[in-house]
């Protein structure tokens, strides 16, 4: 256990961890950030979708350690309620989810895919949410919703 400084949505927080903390355990317990699930625990599912220096990472299996001095972004740091991100905002105006559990990595996974290509195919779009699982089956809508996220990107 040592001093770690973890930076997550733009604040700063000192905590005494062991490098091998998982950072979604961190961020739900200690930061109270409920937008990053607990899916499968194995980083398969998507569920736990983090910005880590604007690159999607999946914070149940990213050790703390790895994270340390690096910028975090969770989904309530990409925007607020009076002023969303485009891809949260695409989101809802499309009803891009059915309970909501996968939204977490849908909108994160296609806000880091927007960062790096402002106009993705609808190939890289699919390639991008490829690995991010939806039980309900409600993948037509959030296909929907990120390629309306492109267009409201563009429109900024």
């Amino acid at each position: 256990m040592r001093p770690v400084t973890l930076c997550v949505n733009g604040s700063e927080q000192v905590l005494v961890l062991a490098d091998d903390t998982p950072l979604l355990f961190i961020l739900r317990n200690d930061f109270g950030l409920n937008g990053p699930k607990y899916g499968c625990g194995l980083g398969e599912c998507g569920a736990c979708t983090v910005l880590v220096d604007g690159v999607a990472a999946r914070a149940c299996c990213l050790p703390v350690g790895l994270v340390e001095g690096r910028e975090i972004t969770t989904l309530e740091g990409l925007g607020t309620a009076e002023n969303p991100h485009p891809v949260q905002a695409a989101f809802i105006a499309e009803e891009g989810a059915q309970c909501g559990y996968c939204l977490n990595g849908m909108i994160m996974t296609v806000a880091a895919l927007l960062a790096r290509d402002s106009q993705p195919s609808d190939n890289a779009i699919t390639e991008a949410l490829r690995y991010n699982l939806c039980r309900c089956g409600a993948h037509v809508e959030i296909l929907r919703a990120a390629k309306r996220a492109v267009q409201m990107t563009a429109q900024r």
